[in-house]
């Protein structure tokens, strides 16, 4: 069977800070409470995207990696990761804040949890007033200071806020300390892992368990990037109908486009599968054979031996392009 874009069955996940906009503001029709993340594309363990549609559906990634190989993902990535998918793309809805978190480098998460480590980047598709999230620090900030304040309770005030609207993107480097906080709604694109080491979480118990989660200080210690940044929102351009470079990494390459005519696309020099995550609007995607609609809140993956398509929207719309 030929490949064809591909969108996939998104996967709901509980969390204790999660509320109702991935149903209310995505339609994503998912049926628990406190849904704070939909997977939208993810090989994790026990969590494969499932494809939804057309004569591949039914099948997971993992199957169409094995039967398509380098068709599905490119050369250069099927040679690096065989079997699996490096990326793992996610619509997050936190009504209250995350706990404060950081997440290990690709040699620890291997060595302890046989895994990837865990870049990571936001881009904010809504938020409500006065909403925030946490950064990296504020102020020059020693391990012994940083031990001091988590025994006194007094690390969020050592932390760097930022104010945030439509459009901000941060990217999360490995030991940035981080959390997303109440109001933000975004899409995250990461490393496939779910590793996540808590740091702080408000002493907040979970209805579900009655318990207060688990925290990981001691994994975290050796993790932390005590540094002080001059900056951490990324600046981006937002020129109409053109490809706008947002957050370029080794991980992966994310481009913003906002449209409102149609666009070209050639994939003939990016040996890569390409991911499209619509973030306001509407967009019709063209390839030679047939045309998909793409709305706010939707997410499909265009495979690597596409090379042309055609993208076309009849009202203004914005995209996130993301390839490895």
């Amino acid at each position: 069977m030929k490949l064809y874009p591909l969108k996939f069955k998104p996967l709901s996940k509980y969390r204790i800070w999660g509320g109702n906009k991935l149903n209310s503001h995505l339609n994503k029709g998912f049926n628990e409470e406190n849904i704070g993340e939909s997977w939208e594309i993810s090989v994790v363990e026990n969590d494969e995207s499932i494809v939804a549609e057309g004569t591949l559906k039914g099948q997971d990634i993992t199957q169409l990696i094995g039967q398509y190989k380098h068709e599905f993902v490119g050369k250069k990535i099927y040679e690096e990761f065989g079997d699996e998918f490096p990326l793992l793309v996610k619509f997050i809805d936190a009504k209250t804040p995350l706990s404060i978190q950081v997440h290990p480098h690709d040699d620890i998460a291997k060595e302890r949890h046989d895994s990837f480590g865990k870049n990571e980047m936001w881009y904010v598709m809504e938020s409500e007033k006065d909403a925030e999230l946490v950064v990296g620090f504020n102020e020059e900030i020693s391990k012994e200071e940083y031990l001091s304040s988590l025994e006194q309770g007094k690390i969020t005030e050592a932390l760097n806020s930022e104010s945030v609207s439509k459009g901000d993107t941060f990217y999360i480097p490995t030991g940035r300390v981080h959390a997303i906080g109440a109001g933000v709604l975004l899409a995250e694109i990461q490393q496939t892992s779910d590793i996540t080491y808590r740091i702080y979480d408000f002493d907040r118990v979970d209805q579900k368990t009655g318990e207060r989660r688990e925290l990981h200080n001691e994994l975290a210690l050796d993790v932390v990037d005590f540094k002080l940044y001059d900056s951490y929102k990324t600046e981006y351009i937002k020129e109409m109908n053109v490809i706008n470079p947002l957050v370029h990494v080794s991980y992966f390459k994310t481009n913003f486009l906002k449209l409102d005519k149609t666009l070209e696309r050639s994939y003939s020099e990016i040996d890569s599968f390409v991911i499209y995550i619509c973030t306001e609007g509407l967009v019709t995607i063209f390839d030679e054979i047939k045309e998909y609609t793409l709305k706010k809140g939707e997410t499909i993956l265009i495979p690597a031996t596409i090379k042309k398509i055609s993208l076309q929207c009849d009202v203004k719309s914005e995209l996130l392009e993301v390839y490895y």
